[in-house]
């Protein structure tokens, strides 16, 4: 089974499809493959690896929804060789009270009488740090004492030291106004919603305007507030008190399949995760096939839930249930993590299928390049060209083809550049590929379904001069431009080259990637030899009395100039005689 290199949360089942074991991973494919190592060698590990039949997984986005998950999971599932795991009281919430002046605390209690609650956090230095935002903001108040409209009006209230250390602005005794304390809560309240976009404004501009006024010491106290809020995550994607027994549904598709993902939360958790797939057999559209999913997801985990959220309206009606399509909001980022989930499991269905059928890989990228590129053909076929040079010296060129996309190295070609003298690119490819097909049209070889060059818009200008006002030939020219720090960063295309929308981390950009990798290495290599070679030639050449034959000679039996330098005048004589070892010997041993 192929897993992402993502965080989530994994699951073992039994013979029986039994959960018995659930997990959860930062990497889920490096964590679940270390159970199966040969070097594990805990008993109850071994015993709970011999036991596992099946695998599944939900991907989130970060490891402390990995943990909420795993948390959520293990208390619906009960595993049996989980470690039993606390209840609801695992991680602590924020809460802000429904009293007259509200106060904002942590709490391990869920009380929906009291106020309402944020979280919960499995980070706890997070929560610690939203608290101390709001309270260096807002001043909520710490009392405890249960504060009535109308005991502020009879004066029935002191004030503490709260007041007199500037932590509370003393709204218990009429210093500062109810309304203000209010709109100071709603503040709070969209900080913990995480609708920190407005917040973080305000702070800005209190920052620059606080430095305009050469106050350097209160700016950078709004700068540390403004760096903390803008660092803080306010919420998990899979925890939320304001969701209880809702189903999520999304749909991914293609021409020939369709992935159904079902996410069910309950009790503001998502505690079951599951994906479907159908064949397609008479074109069925997105909207057929999740009503399909729905109806038979919901009855195989029996769920009654009265809210289902989708991505598009469905022409379904279902008894005393609710379709809502989210926009924003917690709702949305359900939907967000179904729809990832379901884009995953298309994903590595499509790898596993494509492990066990390589063509099928290559047939995707030929396809994905030709759409890309808009060929006429499949780029079954494909060549790349490059220099190599020091200040002009020993120039070389070489040619890698590609063939299905991997290299076909049986037919790579080595060029030494013949009528250019002196450090001229340019120069030289118009002489190497001018060379190649003109050689390839005498012995009328096939010719390639795209050549591509290595570099920008000038390489990709001189190909072009060859191969269509010389050679009169129509094959598609692409390029590979480099951006500052000298990294592919782009595909050019077309006359005059277009950048081709490309992202840099697909599979078809690492395989052009490759290809361009692979023509420099090749070059790289000839033109290292070629130096070597003269070197080594040099060297031996001006040794008078030596000729080829002793220096071939030389070479074989010790392998370099180096050895035959270190070597002693007897072992040099067993293989050119004692005259000439005494010739070479002393010349090296002057």
């Amino acid at each position: 089974m192929r897993l992402p290199n993502k965080p989530g949360s994994y699951q073992f089942y039994d013979d029986q499809h039994t959960i018995i074991y659930v997990g959860k991973a930062k990497n889920l494919k490096s964590r679940v493959s270390s159970y199966f190592h040969t070097e594990v060698d805990r008993f109850k590990t071994k015993v709970l690896v011999s036991k596992i039949h099946d695998i599944s997984y939900t991907v989130v986005n970060t490891e402390e929804d990995a943990l909420l998950l795993e948390n959520s999971l293990i208390k619906k599932y009960n595993p049996r060789y989980n470690v039993l795991l606390k209840d609801g009281k695992t991680y602590p919430s924020i809460c802000v009270t429904n009293e007259y002046l509200p106060r904002i605390f942590k709490t391990r209690t869920i009380n929906k009488k009291w106020g309402t609650y944020y979280g919960p956090y499995s980070h706890i230095g997070s929560m610690y740090a939203v608290l101390d935002i709001i309270k260096q903001l807002y001043h909520p108040r710490t009392c405890r004492q249960p504060i009535t409209k109308e005991g502020v009006e009879q004066g029935k209230y002191k004030v503490c030291l709260d007041y007199h250390i500037k932590k509370c602005k003393g709204p218990c005794v009429g210093k500062q106004s109810y309304e203000e304390y209010q709109k100071n809560m709603l503040q709070a309240r969209e900080i913990l919603k995480g609708n920190t976009r407005q917040i973080l404004r305000d702070l800005k501009e209190e920052m620059l305007m606080l430095a305009d006024q050469l106050k350097f010491e209160e700016a950078e106290e709004v700068k540390r507030k403004y760096l903390a809020l803008d660092s803080f995550v306010s919420k998990s994607e899979v925890v939320s008190h304001t969701i209880s027994n809702v189903d999520v549904f999304s749909i991914t598709s293609d021409e020939k399949m369709a992935y159904i993902n079902y996410l069910h939360v309950s009790n503001g958790s998502v505690n079951q995760s599951f994906t479907i797939e159908y064949k397609k057999k008479l074109q069925e559209t997105d909207e057929e096939l999740l009503q399909l999913g729905i109806v038979e997801l919901r009855e195989r985990f029996q769920s009654d839930a009265k809210e289902i959220i989708v991505p598009v309206e469905l022409d379904v009606e279902l008894e005393n249930v609710t379709f809502t399509i989210p926009q924003r909001g917690d709702k949305k980022t359900l939907l967000d993590l179904s729809v990832m989930n379901g884009k995953q499991y298309k994903f590595d269905r499509l790898k596993q299928a494509e492990k066990l059928n390589p063509e099928q890989k290559q047939t995707r990228l030929m396809k994905e390049l030709q759409e890309k590129l808009h060929l006429p053909t499949l780029p079954y076929h494909i060549e790349c060209f490059d220099n190599s040079n020091i200040s002009g010296s020993d120039a070389v060129a070489a040619c890698v083809v590609f063939k299905g996309m991997k290299p076909s190295k049986k037919d790579y070609k080595r060029f030494n550049i013949k009528t250019v003298v002196g450090p001229d690119d340019y120069a030289s490819m118009k002489e190497v590929v001018s060379r190649r097909y003109n050689r390839l049209l005498q012995e009328q070889l096939p010719m390639p379904d795209l050549i591509v060059a290595d570099g920008g818009k000038g390489q990709m200008e001189v190909i072009r001069q060859v191969i269509q006002d010389e050679l009169n030939l129509d094959i598609p020219i692409a390029g590979l431009a480099k951006d500052d720090r000298h990294r592919t960063n782009e595909l050019l295309y077309g006359f005059p080259p277009m950048s081709v929308q490309l992202k840099t981390d697909s599979e078809l950009f690492h395989v052009l990637t490759q290809l361009q990798d692979e023509v420099h290495r090749f070059a790289i290599e000839f033109h290292r030899d070629k130096r070597s070679k003269r070197a080594l030639e040099s060297e031996l050449d001006n040794i008078p009395g030596v000729g080829e034959k002793t220096r071939d000679a030389l070479l074989k039996g010790l392998k370099s100039v180096k050895l035959i330098r270190e070597s002693s005048q007897e072992k040099i004589a067993e293989i050119t005689g004692p005259a000439k070892a005494k010739i070479i010997y002393e010349h090296f041993h002057p």
